[in-house]
């Protein structure tokens, strides 16, 4: 399934990644692609790591129309996700899923790097 057929090709300097940066289950392709579609803000799932939370660094994300140059696309079910290079250092191997359980639901990262992760799941030491 693809979001936009105009996304086939690599955007001019944007590298084109794989799954062993950055996976998303199908459920949470599927909520990705939704709210995409919900929230109409851009095509692309970027990604990002950031300094703050309980444990130093916490992952953002946000819809963007398009991804800069510099920028790693990966296509993972069925979502185009954008990641900066600062970011993919800290990504690698990354999974994200999706939980509609009214208790612990929601996206959850599960990141090899993590030394160390909060309860919430949105921060992370390394």
């Amino acid at each position: 399934m693809s979001i936009a057929p105009s996304l086939n090709l690599s955007p001019e300097g944007v590298r084109e990644g794989n799954e062993n940066l950055v996976r998303l289950t199908p459920e949470a392709g599927a909520k990705v692609a939704a709210l995409i579609a919900r929230e109409v803000q851009g095509d692309y799932l970027r990604i990002a790591i950031t300094g703050g939370g309980c444990n130093g660094l916490s992952y953002k994300m946000r819809f963007v129309p398009e991804a800069r140059k510099g920028d790693i696309l990966v296509r993972t079910a069925g979502v185009p996700v954008v990641v900066d290079p600062k970011t993919a250092l800290y990504l690698k191997g990354t999974q994200l899923d999706y939980s509609a359980k009214m208790v612990a639901g929601g996206f959850k990262f599960s990141n090899p790097n993590a030394k160390a992760s909060c309860s919430c799941g949105e921060s992370f030491s390394v």
